[in-house]
């Protein structure tokens, strides 16, 4: 009999470039990557039967060594759907990490109390929404209010998974939630609408408090461009300009369920100089404002 573990899930989305470049910019002390992924390996830790895409096997050590050639001390892995409730490849990292790293859960209906405290325990910090159709769609508010009832007592934040119309529907639940709320690569919003759109603009507005920020990640995944993503660009400069002290970068590595061009992490990197111009503003995106937000010491 075949060891079903042994046998490798052929892969339905790309991988990440293998080797991309050594930024020109050079990242300030303590930077983090406020959004990057582990997959697997996959003998160790299974993909969830249920899944919506299988990865290439992406573990810690890939991840490591990506930050470690980009210049990032310090990064934030969020559990992927691939791995559904199951956190053994989350824990993993975040232990081998030794401090390096905060995480971000997928916690369900059957969450515990104590499996809060056990994650958090691990290192992580926040609890993650999906409301993208091919992630599992819509969660219902129960969840959301059982899962807040749970985490709030640690400090953690919600980060809200989110396209731009999601976020125009969602805008007063998203305000009603009583912890930290990050909405994740700038809501995805449709950037032929233009800064005067529904979307940017809902976005802006609930900036305006200071218990809601944005991850500044994405850009390629807005852009209607190749490299270097021009057209998406002035919104993320835009954001961190109207809310210097509530946004945070994340590469997204290894880019999940991208099925354009893979962007160069390097290159991502060398566009922090362009959403954070000078070196305060890149000492908030960077340093200050996730290590404030995720805990770090």
């Amino acid at each position: 009999m075949t060891d079903t573990s042994l046998v490798s899930p052929e892969p339905t989305i790309p991988p990440p470039l293998a080797a991309p470049r050594r930024p020109h910019l050079r990242l300030p002390p303590g930077s983090c990557d406020s959004h990057c992924h582990v997959f697997g390996p996959h003998h160790r830790f299974p993909y969830a039967a249920g899944r919506s895409f299988t990865p290439h096997d992406m573990p810690e050590q890939r991840l490591r060594a990506l930050h470690d050639h980009l210049g990032f001390d310090r990064a934030v892995i969020v559990q992927s759907a691939c791995h559904g409730a199951d956190h053994a490849a989350l824990i993993d990292a975040l232990r081998t990490g030794a401090g390096r790293y905060r995480g971000v859960a997928l916690l369900g209906a059957a969450a515990t109390a104590t499996d809060v405290a056990d994650l958090h325990e691990a290192g992580v910090r926040g609890a993650r929404f999906n409301f993208l159709p091919h992630l599992g769609g819509y969660p219902p508010e129960s969840l959301i209010r059982h899962v807040e009832r749970l985490v709030a007592p640690h400090g953690w934040h919600f980060a809200v998974h989110v396209t731009g119309a999601d976020l125009i529907a969602c805008e007063e639940l998203i305000r009603s939630i009583r912890v930290p709320v990050v909405i994740d690569h700038m809501a995805r919003f449709d950037i032929r609408e233009g800064r005067a759109g529904q979307a940017f603009a809902t976005l802006l507005k609930l900036l305006e408090g200071s218990r809601i920020s944005v991850k500044l990640s994405g850009v390629d995944r807005l852009s209607r461009q190749a490299a270097p993503y021009d057209d998406a660009l002035p919104f993320a400069r835009a954001l961190a300009a109207h809310a210097p002290d509530q946004v945070v970068w994340g590469t997204d590595w290894p880019h999940p369920n991208l099925h354009g061009p893979m962007p160069d992490d390097g290159d991502l990197v060398d566009l922090i100089a362009g959403i954070a111009p000078d070196k305060a503003a890149r000492h908030k995106l960077l340093v200050a404002n996730p290590a404030r937000l995720f805990g770090f010491n």
